[in-house]
């Protein structure tokens, strides 16, 4: 999968370029061959409340060997030169087009205008340059590609095709770039690496890009690619691409009241009136394309996962080596996935879960002595699954794969596809088999020990600051979404085996979500004290979101205790990074209070959000962008696998709107729309048999429909 960042400037533009498998080094076994055997020590020393002992043992014999997983890298850069014979650009302007996934920019050099239309094609794997201009044979200029000192061979294949190529380091992957031009008129051809337009009507500028992790012989690859798209004329390319593209993203339709007014006003002019205070309710709906835009630009069937940035990395050591970091970001990235309709780009996700598998089971048998396969809190290309870094609060976590598990059966629920469920229900069950091994029994309980809290710490009587502890509250709801899926797909697959069984008796006997004598959901078995009160991590509020373990509804005397949760930690400036505000967002719509999500929504606007729209933690991470989209959903719907809710969340800043589109467990799509504040219509599409029970503003009635069978309601839930 291919991405660019194009950076806006002239004469010569500058395009970053990304291919999603463009990271460094090969896979290494790093688990740490001294773990199992220093194991009962470490959980001796933590239920003795010997912690500090604990922590500082775990550092040696839990710390993987090398400790570091691989970096995603920069693919390189593209310079494209124009001769402007010394005159002055006028009338610049360039756009994104969210509906076609097209970059367009648009300048006069004297009496000539131009005009170069940009995008990245997943239907044929390429990025694809065109220029035109409003007199023939104006176009002239150089390309070049480079990636600083990071490659070993540049040239011209032949006189409109340049070449670059080299290893990733580490042992690790080979890659190579091709560019080929297509011109209508001029002339082209290669001086040195640059390749050389003169006088074209024309330019349609196509690269390609690849490495060893998808192919073999890289350059005879990467031509054939080539060869076959440059066949395509610019129309055909070009109907292409928007047709791949508006397959997913026209599935959806969000529209505010008295947005029309902001359509015209440029988004950098929008944002730094935001940073004013004056956030315009259009934000949001832009705000919630783009999220989408971005989630098909970088999670395609057979691509990579999104990582830590999606696909637009240029930087060779990025910040946390732009991976997958599985105790939130991963995650977070696929929330949106299936309520906006776009369960093909969540494939990626469990694609790369199978490959975590086999190097999974390595980990809980060599450093834990047990079966089924775990993860920690970060992955990598190759599925690593071994302790990353060595920092207490994080590194020690083994719950990575169980979370990613969970989102086998939320895409399940939302698409009814019992063959997806069939081949990936082993992997739940292996996740699970691991956790029958590796809990330990205290006080009545099965817990996790070692557990930390991601990634916050704690305070001692004596004053000393540890992470580490047994059975966080985190742990217990992941693992009781886990176990309880486990069951369900079971029953759905008519299975029976005695490992369900011994799942059930384990779910029985977790701890509970528990409430503090402050009224606040505890984070740790003990009522300790946060070193730090306003963490951006809120990870004991999991079972709030994602999980539907807290709902107003069914548990609200925990629901309230999440609110003071929230409360307290926002007093202490919790929400810093753009992705813990994201997340916030989600926590207030499921705590049906719309007002505080869109607050939120204006403070990440305000406080996180770069000038292209990209969310910032600092630095750029995706993340955010990802859950804010998510969480403008579910304040427009909400459902669990029983209940459907109708506008829970809706803020008073959105009078009147309407949403096509959305999708709700049980593999149906939801059309919505209000007015004046309260629900004028709603209509739902059943893609699957579908029974529910549908609510909005304590009006509930069950419905009951046959696959493409339809349903369409008024405010008081009575039938059309």
């Amino acid at each position: 999968l291919l991405g660019a960042m194009i950076f806006g400037s002239s004469p010569v533009e500058h395009i970053q370029l990304n291919e999603d498998s463009v990271w460094y080094g090969n896979f290494i076994h790093r688990n740490n061959p001294d773990a199992m055997k220093n194991l009962p020590k470490i959980r001796e020393l933590i239920l003795a409340g010997r912690i500090p002992e604990a922590e500082k043992l775990m550092t040696y014999a839990l710390s993987g060997t090398p400790e570091s997983q691989r970096p995603y890298q920069s693919l390189g850069d593209l310079y494209l030169s124009q001769e402007f014979a010394g005159e002055e650009v006028s009338n610049y302007k360039r756009s994104l087009s969210l509906d076609d996934a097209i970059h367009t920019v648009e300048y006069s050099i004297g009496d000539v205008e131009y005009r170069c239309e940009s995008f990245a094609s997943s239907e044929d794997d390429v990025l694809v340059f065109h220029f035109a201009s409003s007199r023939p044979g104006s176009i002239s200029m150089s390309a070049r590609m480079t990636r600083n000192r990071f490659y070993n061979c540049s040239l011209g294949l032949s006189d409109d095709t340049i070449y670059l190529d080299g290893n990733l380091g580490g042992d690790g992957l080979d890659f190579a770039i091709m560019a080929k031009a297509v011109l209508i008129g001029g002339s082209c051809q290669v001086i040195g690496d640059n390749l050389i337009i003169e006088e074209a009507d024309e330019l349609t500028l196509i690269l390609n890009a690849g490495t060893h992790f998808r192919f073999n012989d890289l350059e005879s690859e990467l031509a054939m690619t080539l060869a076959e798209v440059s066949s395509y004329s610019w129309e055909e390319l070009k109907a292409r691409h928007i047709n791949s593209h508006r397959h997913l993203y026209d599935r959806v339709k969000f529209e505010l009241q008295d947005t029309e007014q902001f359509d015209n006003i440029p988004t950098n002019v929008r944002l730094a009136r935001s940073a004013e205070g004056d956030v315009d309710i259009g934000i949001s709906k832009l705000y919630f394309d783009y999220g989408r835009y971005l989630l098909i630009s970088s999670s395609r069937e057979g691509s990579l996962p999104a990582n830590l940035q999606g696909i637009w990395n240029k930087d060779m050591m990025p910040a946390w080596d732009s991976k997958y970091t599985i105790n939130i970001n991963t995650e977070m990235n696929y929330w949106p996935a299936e309520i906006c309709n776009l369960s093909e780009c969540h494939l990626p996700l469990f694609e790369h879960l199978k490959k975590m598998v086999p190097n999974g089971r390595e980990t809980a048998a060599v450093m834990y002595g047990c079966r089924g396969f775990v993860a920690h809190h970060n992955t990598d290309i190759w599925g690593d699954t071994a302790v990353q870094d060595v920092y207490i609060p994080a590194s020690y976590w083994v719950m990575g794969a169980a979370w990613l598990c969970t989102h086998i059966w939320t895409h399940y629920e939302f698409t009814q596809d019992e063959v997806f469920l069939r081949e990936y229900y082993p992997l739940m069950m292996e996740a699970a088999e691991f956790f029958l091994d590796f809990l330990i029994e205290d006080q009545g309980y099965l817990i996790t020990c070692p557990s930390v809290s991601p990634e916050n710490i704690y305070t001692l009587p004596d004053g000393s600051e540890c992470a580490v502890t047994a059975g966080s509250t985190m742990d217990n709801q992941i693992l009781r979404d886990l176990f309880t899926q486990c069951v369900q797909a079971a029953e759905v697959l008519g299975h029976e085996d005695e490992n369900i069984s011994a799942i059930k008796d384990a779910a029985d006997k977790l701890i509970p979500t528990r409430i503090g004598s402050d009224g606040r959901i505890m984070e740790w078995r003990e009522e300790y004290p946060e070193a730090e009160p306003g963490h951006r991590h809120i990870s004991h509020l999991y079972g709030l979101h994602p999980s539907s373990q807290i709902t107003m509804t069914d548990t609200p005397e925990l629901a309230q205790a999440a609110r003071l949760t929230l409360a307290k930690r926002l007093e202490n400036g919790g929400g810093h990074t753009g992705w813990s505000r994201a997340w916030i967002m989600n926590f207030y719509s499921k705590l049906w209070d719309g007002n505080e999500a869109y607050h939120h929504f204006e403070q990440l606007i305000t406080q996180s959000t770069l000038p292209n729209m990209f969310d910032n933690h600092p630095p750029f991470q995706i993340d955010g962008n990802f859950g804010a989209t998510a969480a403008l959903a579910e304040m427009l719907v909400q459902s669990n696998g029983t209940r459907i809710v109708f506008l829970p969340a809706l803020p008073d800043k959105w009078p009147s709107g309407k949403i096509s589109g959305l999708r709700v467990r049980g593999n149906a799509v939801i059309d919505i729309e209000w007015a004046e504040h309260r629900l004028r219509f709603c209509k739902i599409r059943a893609c699957s048999d579908f029974k529910t029970e549908v609510a909005y503003n304590g009006h509930r009635t069950a419905i009951s429909l046959n696959a493409g069978q339809s349903i369409e309601f008024d405010r008081t839930l009575e039938e059309f």
